[in-house]
């Protein structure tokens, strides 16, 4: 019996097999600074002052301003570092770490309410008086919602062209900075990738371990309703529920999570076919362990390797779809998102390079990481994939 795949060996193993290929150090290094970005969003760029220092003492305006989701990314990031150094199985605290995540979010939406009326303005005018003692500001004093048209009629700035107020990517048709919405695009790219693949992943899990634990009647029905699932057009589908339902994120990563889990079906129906005739399986269902038991704790650990190669082209093909949507001026209205600005680059009546290049490069890096880490690992799992070379296969235990 080859080893346990979750294992702490094992998982060190792959995971030291992964880093070797310089491609997954940088996919990796990359899709880690879009989380960081994305978490510490409202320390980066916010026209919220830090720290405001008046004649009343030291305040905090972002803490004020504070969303729910910020507060609930935050409280995430600060949970998952204290159970990464805390001791107990992975698993365990991998359930704790989304237990805590779910309470963080309700306590949020429960407890944090910022004001319905911003005025971003009102915190410059103010300093221009003099009303502030000191002003501490984040690296980039501009909310992605704070639009800016007072020395331009089209609020178009190109980059570093503007005397009075720098803006590092210059600012779009509404007088936005272009670098502040895309530090808050971040959000939009990584949920939408994550969520959708882990409706999906759920899904093809479950459907295709069926399939192929008991194959028979059950695989035909279960590969029937896999080929209809995989004729649906997504983008079209995406298009019509825009159309009658109105713009939701939601519903984006719904969508996209409930037309793409056929492939992961078919990768798990594949090597529950291979595994349920492993003496380890014939010994579980010998014991009497229950189904779910025989089917999610013994057999889809040995067969996790294609299905991670693949979820992570699916996360990339997850924010393709909205950045598409997005361009085509059917996503969402108001909240920033990379494929909203490569629309407005080419609604304008000229060519505005800066709302092309930045975006479209920051599609492309995401999308090119998750490849490159996709390619990385599907070597790391099955080294007789690699091209060029013949590595030897992982030693299967005494």
């Amino acid at each position: 019996m080859t080893e346990h795949p979750h294992s702490p060996s094992w998982s060190r193993r792959i995971l030291g097999e992964l880093l070797l290929h310089w491609g997954a150090r940088l996919g990796l290094a990359w899709i880690a600074l879009l989380t960081l970005v994305a978490v510490f969003a409202p320390l980066l760029a916010n026209t919220h002052p830090l720290l405001i220092q008046s004649a009343d003492g030291w305040h905090s305006p972002m803490l004020t301003y504070l969303t729910p989701a910020d507060a609930t990314l935050l409280g995430a990031l600060f949970l998952a570092l204290v159970l990464f150094f805390s001791p107990g199985a992975r698993l365990l605290r991998f359930l704790l770490w989304l237990g805590g995540l779910v309470l963080i979010g309700m306590l949020s939406l429960m407890l944090v309410s910022p004001p319905a009326l911003v005025v971003y303005e009102q915190y410059r005018e103010a300093e221009a008086l003099g009303e502030y003692q000191r002003v501490i500001r984040a690296p980039i004093p501009y909310s992605a919602k704070d639009y800016l048209r007072d020395y331009a009629d089209t609020g178009l700035e190109s980059p570093r062209s503007s005397t009075q107020r720098l803006h590092w990517f210059g600012t779009d048709e509404n007088g936005a900075d272009v670098l502040s919405r895309m530090i808050h695009a971040t959000r939009i790219a990584l949920s939408i990738g994550f969520i959708a693949t882990g409706i999906a992943l759920v899904i093809g899990v479950i459907l295709g371990g069926l399939m192929g634990y008991f194959s028979g009647i059950v695989d035909m029905i279960g590969m029937r309703i896999v080929e209809i699932f995989e004729a649906i057009p997504t983008l079209f589908l995406l298009l019509t529920f825009v159309a009658f339902f109105g713009r939701s994120l939601y519903l984006m990563m719904l969508i996209i999570g409930l037309t793409s889990w056929s492939g992961y079906a078919r990768y798990v129906r594949a090597e529950f076919l291979r595994l349920r005739q492993q003496d380890f399986v014939q010994g579980a269902i010998a014991s009497g362990l229950s189904l779910p038991s025989i089917l999610f704790r013994h057999m889809l650990p040995n067969g996790m390797a294609p299905i991670l190669v693949a979820a992570s082209f699916g996360v990339a093909s997850a924010i393709l779809a909205e950045a598409t949507l997005s361009f085509l001026g059917l996503g969402l209205v108001d909240d920033p998102s990379w494929g909203q600005m490569l629309n407005q680059a080419v609604q304008s009546s000229t060519f505005n390079w800066w709302m092309a290049a930045f975006p479209g490069g920051a599609i492309f890096l995401t999308v090119f990481a998750y490849n490159l880490i996709g390619e990385a690992l599907r070597d790391a799992v099955d080294p007789h994939s690699q091209s060029g070379k013949s590595a030897p296969p992982l030693k299967a235990a005494a």
